[in-house]
């Protein structure tokens, strides 16, 4: 069991930063304690994980040819390390930059072969993902508001489809967000053969649900507060777009990040209330924290990698 404790580690810290990227918004705008945006996250990310959590298993466990325990090791401790950094400072990180850095700076070590066709594919995918989920935030924040919305003349009964809906999205999320980063936790462990892919589900759905009960909330202050202020209407919108990426990029079998997908959403939102809303410097600081996960992470993977063949 020793060997997994790495990728227990990364699901926890997972689970603890990324909780905000599904509940963040509602848990801080009143429509769901933060008590039970815990419970809700956690049931729906293991149902994610056991369900299509193995969609992106090749992509992680085929980007480089590590072949050992040891490497595998190495690059999912480096990543969780990075991972519980980011939620101590109360940044929303990428746990795919982090994988993806540190398998890339173990194997540079190691002298193991890259694939930089996946490499890329990740990496364009990364782009994608605050843009996309800013474009499709600006669009159904229109959309919703005249097809449903404005329809409502009710404030009462407004509010109330408002709180459900915004509840059932954030289960929508917190499912996408097992189905599309549980690769990220365990796929370079199956990429290995050191576990098959059911056990790889159950070991890493758990984890990142036990990340979420326990060291979350730091996270979901600065998500659901930090980047602009969010009415429900607005939190729904940033829940939903970003989910549905999420959703999309699992069906095509990349693991990308929840929190860059929600950023981008939030900021989306933020674009329809006025530029002025927004927090440059809050965004400044989030982008600074995936540059340095990606890069700390290809830096400390090689490091410890290098410390271990040399002692």
């Amino acid at each position: 069991m020793i060997k997994f404790l790495p990728g227990i580690y990364l699901g926890w810290g997972l689970g603890s930063n990324d909780a905000a990227n599904v509940f963040g918004p509602q848990a801080y705008s009143g429509i769901i304690t933060y008590r039970g945006a815990v419970v809700l996250t956690a049931v729906f990310v293991i149902l994610g994980s056991l369900i299509e959590g193995d969609k992106c298993f090749a992509q992680i466990g085929q980007m480089t040819a590590t072949t050992g325990w040891v490497e595998v090791f190495i690059a999912t401790l480096c990543a969780a390390i990075m991972m519980n950094l980011m939620s101590y400072l109360k940044i929303p990180a990428s746990s795919s930059h982090s994988i993806v850095g540190s398998l890339i700076g173990v194997s540079l070590a190691f002298g193991r072969a890259v694939s930089m066709a996946k490499v890329w594919k990740s990496v364009i995918c990364w782009i994608i993902t605050p843009i996309g989920a800013a474009v499709m935030a600006f669009i159904l924040y229109h959309l919703l508001s005249y097809l449903w919305a404005s329809r409502i003349k009710n404030l009462v009964v407004l509010n109330l489809t408002i709180k459900i809906a915004s509840i059932l999205i954030g289960c929508y999320g917190a499912y996408s967000l097992g189905a599309n980063n549980l690769a990220n936790i365990v796929g370079s462990y199956v990429g290995a053969g050191l576990i098959s892919p059911l056990n790889a589900k159950i070991l890493g759905g758990f984890a990142i649900a036990f990340g979420v009960a326990t060291y979350s909330k730091n996270v979901m202050q600065t998500v659901g507060t930090g980047i602009t202020v969010l009415e429900p209407f607005s939190a729904l919108v940033s829940i939903l777009s970003g989910a549905i990426l999420l959703h999309l990029f699992a069906e095509i079998g990349v693991p990308v990040s929840s929190s860059q997908a929600i950023v981008g959403a939030v900021f989306g939102v933020g674009l329809v209330k006025g530029t002025r809303t927004v927090s440059y410097k809050k965004l400044a600081q989030i982008f600074a924290g995936w540059v340095a996960t990606l890069a700390g992470t290809i830096f400390f993977g090689f490091l410890i990698s290098s410390f271990y063949k040399l002692f």
